[in-house]
């Protein structure tokens, strides 16, 4: 999780990430932000996350992202 933090508050360093529950439908994430933060992740924890995954509701917190790298790196 501590990675994925990096990575989030690198692409977007004024968010909450402790807190916001809304980063796509609260438009902290823009689809070039989202398509980036997808390239490393896929990078950094050696998954590859399918068309199908790619939903606001996967990309919404940073704990609904992490849980989608674990179910991910599960099913490798």
């Amino acid at each position: 999780m501590e990675k994925l933090l990096e990575i989030l508050k690198e692409l977007e360093p004024d968010v909450d990430y402790d807190t916001c529950e809304n980063l796509v439908d609260g438009r902290y994430f823009d689809s070039l932000t989202i398509l980036t933060l997808i390239s490393e992740i896929e990078d950094n924890f050696d998954v590859e996350i399918p068309t199908v995954e790619i939903i606001p509701e996967n990309f919404n917190s940073a704990q609904k992202i992490w849980n989608l790298i674990t179910k991910l790196q599960e099913e490798d």
